[in-house]
């Protein structure tokens, strides 16, 4: 059996899902939705304008967020990155790069509650043009899963991506817009 990334109808349905309780985004996303229009694969590495990405906000019980420094961009970030062919769910590209760069394993992590199939946030933003990879600058649009650490597990950097980890408090989590909503969990 062939696996297939998600399609560009589960891409939408999240994406207004999300909007549904963001609707002062919308105009934020309108790559996404151009993207999702055109005929290329909206996952793929290779759609250009954009592309969707997806990343793990991993919260421990201290309420921190894992961050990892990826070596590509030299930026402290949440664990993430393209999507897979085995991915068939958004949220399923998270959960594999959160094991993938960190070590820590789907069965260890609990959706956040009331985002089981909704994502904490989305982001666009620019990514700096890579010659030596033939890609134009471009834009992610970053789908991030928010979890749990269910159970005390340890981080195991991937050494070829990442170069080391910092558990942050909500109030330095890499991302403004993810400050914002983890500032509004109870």
């Amino acid at each position: 059996m062939t696996s297939l990334p998600p399609s560009a109808e589960h891409i939408r349905a999240v994406a207004e899902a999300y909007l549904a309780r963001h609707p002062d985004e919308r105009g934020s996303l309108t790559m996404l939705f151009a993207a999702l229009v055109g005929a290329d694969d909206p996952t793929s590495r290779k759609t250009f304008p954009a592309h969707v990405t997806c990343s793990a906000i991993l919260i421990n019980g201290e309420r921190q967020v894992l961050h990892v420094l990826h070596k590509a961009s030299k930026k402290l970030l949440a664990p993430g990155g393209h999507n897979e062919p085995s991915d068939q769910h958004l949220r399923d590209a998270a959960l594999r790069e959160l094991h993938e760069e960190a070590g820590i394993p789907p069965s260890a992590v609990v959706p956040l509650a009331g985002h089981e199939d909704i994502p904490l946030d989305i982001d666009v933003h620019v990514i700096d043009a890579n010659p030596s990879r033939n890609e134009p600058a471009h834009h992610h649009v970053d789908f991030r899963w928010a979890f749990h650490l269910g159970t005390d597990h340890a981080v195991t950097l991937q050494e070829e991506e990442v170069d080391g980890y910092q558990w942050r408090p909500f109030a330095t989590t890499f991302s403004p817009t993810v400050r914002a909503k983890l500032a509004q969990l109870t």
